[in-house]
């Protein structure tokens, strides 16, 4: 048997960088994207196009270039966007309600299917139509109830490691964690850590780093 090919992670950011150019040629009518405009998009190398899409097979015809329709259609197949996912957030400050009402979270296939907060001010007040916040005591019971697939984390660095082993303990597989603190997970969970201060110094540095020149 062929030993599967291990696919970069690189590979798939750059993947979902590609959904949104190929969204917006297909709402302004075009049909056809070559891999040079794409690439320019997205401000990576044509050929690094090429190479990302040949991990899941061939797309396109040479000297031609992708159907925009078909390759948006595949890509959100290999991303697994194409399929509903459920998602919980923890934790409904600022932070948390902005993400709550993002819009991009459903045109992506996700669904916010339960909230909760441990501040007893907020709990029973509606998010979004349908979604209440919730106890976040009763996280394990109601994310499995649910079938929660996602879980977000908006909460302080002090609880963002408790919170985590509850929706673990739900059967929660993979977790979005806006917390400044990376938690802990088991191998069988996935857990992608998104720290504005890391960004932050990126910038400062840059800015430094300018101001020396």
């Amino acid at each position: 048997m062929a030993r599967e090919t291990r696919i970069p992670n690189a590979t798939i950011e750059r993947i979902a960088l590609y959904v949104k150019p190929l969204e917006r040629l297909l709402e302004e009518g075009t049909e056809v994207v070559s891999s040079r405009k794409l690439a320019l998009l997205c401000r990576v190398r044509s050929a690094q196009v090429r190479k990302d899409l040949s991990y899941f097979g061939e797309f396109g015809v040479r000297g031609v270039g992708y159907d925009v329709r078909d390759l948006l259609r595949e890509i959100r197949r290999i991303l697994g966007t194409d399929q509903e996912w459920r998602l919980a957030i923890v934790g409904l400050g600022n932070m948390g309600q902005a993400l709550a009402q993002n819009p991009a979270f459903a045109k992506r296939c996700h669904r916010f299917v339960a909230a909760f907060d441990s501040d007893p001010d907020k709990i029973g007040t509606t998010v979004l139509p349908g979604l209440i916040i919730q106890p976040a005591s009763e996280i394990v019971q109601v994310c499995r109830a649910e079938g929660v697939h996602i879980g977000l984390i908006a909460v302080p660095s002090s609880q963002a490691q408790g919170v985590a082993d509850r929706l673990f303990e739900a059967g929660v597989k993979a977790i979005l964690n806006f917390s400044p603190f990376q938690v802990r997970r088991p191998d069988c969970c996935h857990v992608e850590n998104v720290d504005f201060t890391v960004s932050l110094d990126n910038l400062a540095y840059f800015l430094g780093r300018k101001g020396k020149g």
